[in-house]
């Protein structure tokens, strides 16, 4: 069983930044793609910000160019540890944010395959 737990997330004015962070259970870092996800709105959709497979290579979706160039992930999996740096946010990225892992998803960005949530960390930024 994995288990993820999400943090950092908080209220910041536009410009700001946060770091999150999610922390899974067991080493699974370099064994499952580990991705964040964002829901804006209760109802809504999950969708794909950014995505590390088990090499270690980072991926963001081609639809979200709104992200390109201040959201950035990473891990540390000597702490078995993922990371969101996002810079420059603006109101359109306040969202509840979630950590998800899966072994071998066939689309990196379609939340149905990912096996593994965390219960998400709320991010709000104001203008």
């Amino acid at each position: 069983q994995v288990v993820l737990v999400e943090s950092g997330g908080g209220s910041v004015q536009a410009g700001g930044s946060l770091r999150l962070s999610c922390t899974a259970s067991g080493y699974i870092l370099n064994k499952y793609y580990m991705a964040w996800f964002r829901r804006r709105a209760p109802g809504q959709e999950r969708e794909g910000v950014a995505v590390i497979d088990r090499d270690g290579r980072a991926r963001y979706p081609p639809y979200l160019d709104s992200v390109k160039g201040r959201f950035t992930i990473s891990e540390d999996s000597a702490k078995n540890t993922l990371y969101l740096q996002m810079n420059n946010l603006q109101p359109e990225d306040t969202a509840m944010y979630f950590c998800a892992a899966a072994p071998n998803p066939p689309q990196v960005f379609n939340d149905r395959v990912y096996n593994y949530w965390g219960r998400g960390t709320q991010v709000t930024v104001s203008s």
